[in-house]
């Protein structure tokens, strides 16, 4: 089968995204069953256009941000907008203040988690020195003995 004309409009098949961004197809039909894509079909085949490319991108950043599925809906939802919509703008700023608060008391408390092993730690060498220098080699022992 002759390879397609290369054009302006490149389409991409769910193989060639599954393996651009190592992820299965299974997730991109999931995501597409979301409202995420909308991949057009050519017979029983799904044709990915450069707009599903991205928005699938910006789907996988997001998940990677921690955010819920609804709120990437929201993101690449934005992403057709026009960009002077200020109120969708307003509210996803306010869901990505919330995950930063989100993440900052997480990234405090992960601080106070390795603070507490660190001491942890110390306090377990230290007994350990302390225990090595209590007792003397089994063969000292055995030589002081004799």
């Amino acid at each position: 089968m002759p390879d397609a004309p290369r054009s302006a409009a490149r389409t991409f098949t769910i193989t060639e995204l599954a393996q651009e961004f190592d992820v299965t197809p299974r997730a991109i039909r999931f995501y597409e069953d979301m409202g995420l894509l909308e991949p057009a079909r050519a017979g029983r085949n799904r044709v990915y256009t450069q707009r599903d490319r991205t928005r699938l991108k910006l789907t996988l950043r997001g998940k990677r941000l921690g955010l819920s599925l609804s709120e990437i809906k929201q993101l690449v939802d934005m992403y057709d907008s026009p960009s002077d919509t200020a109120p969708q703008l307003q509210a996803f700023l306010g869901v990505l203040a919330e995950h930063r608060r989100q993440l900052e008391r997480q990234q405090e408390d992960l601080e106070v988690t390795l603070a507490e092993i660190a001491q942890h730690e110390a306090r377990c060498r230290a007994l350990l020195a302390a225990a090595k220098g209590a007792r003397p080699p089994k063969e000292h022992v055995k030589e002081t003995t004799k």
